[in-house]
């Protein structure tokens, strides 16, 4: 593959990897501290991510226990976890924050399938637009005399192939967190 396509797969990689951290956050009735990677927490002033204050583990299977390096966060973590979107109510025994996943519901894991199957699609149409982007790219290098018309094909055909592994990858993924997801 020409080295000026690679950028195009660097890009599609990155989509692949930002659709995982995405599928990371969901919560499949087990807990997960990567769900609490994107709470900040007001640390003297300065939003700063939860695991840089505090060590989170997982104690038992639906509990995430969250220990501050400094106490007077609690209050601080507390009000982080509950303004986002987790939807669990943490509780504080002064020193510990502890977060109990209730087991998800039928519903429940329908709609975060559907959520899961939508952010898949997302990703599949970011791929497709980078292909895009790539073969208007190969286009106008053949008309700058860079490209010859058996070069274009040649990229194109590339491009093709990368678009058809990520988008591989892709539904394998989603269909990997769904079946996780649906699992009781």
């Amino acid at each position: 593959m020409d080295e000026r396509l690679q950028v195009y797969e660097e890009k599609m990689q990155k989509t692949l990897n930002s659709l995982l951290d995405e599928f990371s956050t969901i919560r499949a009735g087990r807990a997960n501290p990567a769900i609490l990677n994107k709470l900040t927490v007001d640390y003297y002033g300065a939003p700063t991510p939860l695991p840089q204050v505090a060590t989170i583990s997982v104690p038992e299977a639906r509990i995430l226990q969250i220990q501050p390096w400094d106490k007077s966060l609690i209050k601080a973590i507390e009000k982080a976890i509950n303004t986002s979107d987790i939807g669990i109510n943490p509780n504080n025994d002064g020193s510990i924050i502890r977060l109990i996943f209730p087991e998800l519901t039928e519903d429940r894991r329908k709609e975060l399938a559907k959520d899961i199957k939508k952010k898949g699609e997302a990703a599949k149409v970011a791929i497709r637009n980078i292909r895009r982007d790539a073969n208007d790219k190969i286009k106008k290098m053949e008309k700058d005399g860079e490209f010859t018309e058996d070069d274009v094909k040649s990229a194109e055909e590339d491009i093709q192939k990368l678009t058809d592994k990520f988008g591989g990858k892709v539904d394998k993924e989603t269909e990997a967190k769904t079946k996780e997801i649906m699992t009781v």
